[in-house]
């Protein structure tokens, strides 16, 4: 077996392509971004950090990427951004992801926070969500 490439971009890809193609998601925030640009309107949605680790059984390469994504609104309380945290893990967890040059295994919710940004006027709300990915190598 030779090493298998990394599939964190090709993940990145899947979920930003399932974020973007929901109607009702779509309906919900100003966009989906990896970056963001200066001044994009509330709420929206950043793609964040990602881990990658290996995930190998004895006959296949594999790998668990860890990704973050986060929701941004500016509210006086948390209940839109979680309503669009929920969409969002509608979307993922346990649902087929298409990732270009590795076979989707599973996708799992490990966990969602939320968070005040202190900074005057106080409104901006953040919530934090994670899934664990998991693909194998292709034959």
């Amino acid at each position: 077996m030779t090493t298998a490439p990394s599939p964190m971009l090709p993940v990145q890809s899947a979920v930003y392509a399932r974020l973007t193609s929901d109607p009702q998601l779509s309906g919900a925030v100003s966009g989906v971004y990896d970056y963001v640009p200066e001044k994009t309107p509330y709420p929206f949605v950043s793609i964040g950090e990602a881990i990658e680790t290996p995930d190998n059984t004895l006959g296949s390469l594999g790998r668990e990427t860890v990704i973050t994504l986060h929701v941004w609104t500016r509210a006086r309380g948390h209940s839109p951004g979680l309503g669009i945290a929920a969409r969002i893990t509608e979307l993922l967890d346990h649902q087929p992801l298409t990732i270009t040059g590795a076979h989707h295994v599973a996708t799992r919710y490990e966990f969602s926070q939320t968070l005040i940004d202190p900074e005057p006027p106080g409104d901006i709300r953040h919530v934090v969500l994670r899934y664990r990915i998991v693909t194998e190598q292709l034959p």
